[in-house]
């Protein structure tokens, strides 16, 4: 009689089993579903992340890169005829240091750039006493996001001695750099991806009837 009672106890009870197991099937599936379809989106974006073009510091290789920096320098100019500017008698030379601010975009291109600058120089001594004007530039990204370049464009420059004090003499102006990432000279983990060059560059006035080299930090965000 006992053994008749648990059966149909056990029969009773089966109908309210079987739908609770598959609501634990189903939630648990659709638990693993969630997750699997968390973890492929995860792995889709980094995937896309690591597909996107970096430059060596991170920065993405294709877009618009604005800067400007503080250089300072010296600059001396050849006694010869040169755009206009007046020879100084008994064998002297104009020159005189200077401090510059630049100002830029850069557009890289990969392993390649382009990009406009705009400067303004004061002389701190010398004969000097402004300059300012503008130039392309071009050439290869290398290192920790840094350039080896070239650059053409216009030139101004104002004497306070010796020359006409109230004419800026104007011509072409022809350059050479290179901008070295913190790595490259040994400061990556000092200034980590700061976004600070060193620049060194060479310049001249006319057809190369100045020389003027200058260094400083140039800052890109």
């Amino acid at each position: 009689m006992r053994k008749i009672i648990a059966v149909a106890a056990a029969a009773a009870a089966l109908p309210f089993a079987v739908p609770a197991f598959a609501q634990d099937t189903t939630t648990g599936s659709g638990t693993m579903a969630t997750t699997t379809a968390d973890t492929s989106g995860t792995m889709t974006t980094t995937a896309a992340q690591e597909e996107t073009p970096r430059s060596p510091d991170g920065s993405k290789a294709f877009g618009i890169e604005p800067y400007f920096g503080v250089l300072g320098g010296w600059e001396r100019f050849d006694r010869q005829p040169n755009a206009g500017i007046p020879i100084p008698p008994n064998k002297y030379r104009l020159d005189g240091a200077l401090v510059q601010g630049v100002a830029g975009v850069n557009v890289p291109l990969g392993p390649v750039f382009v990009g406009v600058e705009g400067n303004v120089a004061k002389g701190v001594s010398g004969d000097i006493d402004w300059e300012y004007g503008a130039a392309g530039r071009f050439g290869l990204r290398a290192g920790d996001s840094g350039l080896i370049y070239g650059k053409v464009g216009y030139q101004w420059v104002n004497f306070d001695k010796i020359a006409n004090t109230n004419r800026d003499y104007h011509a072409m102006t022809y350059g050479v750099g290179v901008e070295v990432g913190p790595k490259d000279i040994g400061l990556g983990g000092i200034t980590g991806r700061s976004g600070l060059r060193l620049r060194l560059e060479m310049n001249t006035f006319s057809d190369a009837k100045s020389f003027r080299p200058m260094a400083g930090v140039i800052a890109h965000f």
